[in-house]
């Protein structure tokens, strides 16, 4: 049977994974604390394996800040908590479009984020993410300054 703490423990991550996307479309960098340890570690498939909050924001402007707007929509959630520690599978597709081309074209991602959590005192952290991709479509020079189709 699953008790209630660990309902609402569940219900924090998944407010958490929301906020993430909500803090990339918004391009809110100060905020990803909010959702991420300071010292977690990460693979986003793209530059390996890497250490600390600010790796983490470098990777995310490097794409994001040189595209428009962008959607990421995260779903199919599934959380295990286990004490002070959690364990989240979410698929995700993030949708990019190019700077200034309303209508224009766009960059689709499709993936997985596998991420670690642990009950800190501020709150629920992710202090390792994996990011999975299955799918891309579209152009990718709208992430990737320089690398024309």
């Amino acid at each position: 049977m699953t008790d209630m703490q660990t309902l609402l423990d569940e219900r924090e991550i998944t407010r958490g994974l929301s906020r993430f996307a909500r803090i990339l479309d918004n391009k809110k960098w100060d905020e990803l604390s909010d959702v991420f340890a300071e010292d977690l570690s990460f693979d986003y498939g793209a530059g390996g394996e890497q250490q600390g909050i600010a790796a983490l924001r470098a990777n995310m402007t490097r794409f994001l800040d040189i595209c428009g707007a962008t959607q990421h929509l995260i779903g199919s959630i599934l959380v295990d908590v286990n004490g002070d520690e959690a364990l989240s599978r979410a698929y995700v597709q993030a949708r990019h479009q190019a700077l200034g081309a309303s209508g224009g074209p766009v960059f689709d991602t499709n993936g997985e984020y596998i991420d670690r959590w642990e009950r800190r005192p501020e709150g629920w952290r992710i202090i390792r993410r994996d990011a999975v991709w299955s799918t891309v479509t579209g152009d990718p020079a709208i992430i990737l300054a320089g690398k024309a189709n």
